[in-house]
């Protein structure tokens, strides 16, 4: 199963930018859909974003849509999330995920492994 390690969180200001990077090991990530979760204090882990294996697929959640992209270098083994324009509400812990096939996942079900996540905290 493929190990999957986030890293770029942190603190931003309202109207800030983070770059999130998903390393993967133990396999490769060439033919896996992969994606973005989420969840914020009290809340269910939430769909952020995915890409297909090939990069021709991605999905956003509607909340982040305009504002963060998603992409992938398979030669890397590394998925990235560019997080623009900020807002409090995007205050939430982030998981790298791995859909359980080579199609981007249109919801946080289709995943079927994370990682251990990292922390973005938005301040107003």
């Amino acid at each position: 199963q493929v190990q999957l390690v986030e890293s770029g969180g942190g603190l931003a200001h309202t109207g800030g930018s983070l770059r999130l990077s998903c390393a993967a090991s133990r396999r490769t990530i060439s033919g896996i859909g992969m994606g973005w979760l989420r969840q914020a204090p009290g809340k269910e882990r939430e769909f952020v974003s995915a890409i297909s294996w090939s990069g021709a697929t991605i999905y956003y959640a509607d909340s982040v849509k305009g504002r963060f992209t998603i992409s992938r270098d398979n030669a890397k083994n590394t998925v990235y999330l560019q997080m623009n324009s900020l807002k409090p509400e995007d205050t939430a812990v982030y998981y790298c995920a791995a859909s359980r096939t080579s199609a981007a996942p249109s919801k946080a079900a289709d995943f079927g492994s994370w990682g251990q996540g990292t922390q973005v905290t938005v301040s107003s």
